[in-house]
């Protein structure tokens, strides 16, 4: 039961640093494209 629990307990931390870098990633693609923008209006 430990050895599941710890198991699981892993999991979700893999899973959710995945995301938050998914996540981190997509919002520097965003200012990136913002910033684009930014100098075209320029």
């Amino acid at each position: 039961m430990n050895k599941l629990l710890s198991l699981l307990f892993l999991s979700l931390f893999a899973i959710t640093i995945a995301g938050c870098n998914t996540v981190e990633g997509a919002g520097e693609d965003v200012e990136d494209a913002g910033e684009a923008v930014q100098d075209a209006a320029d």
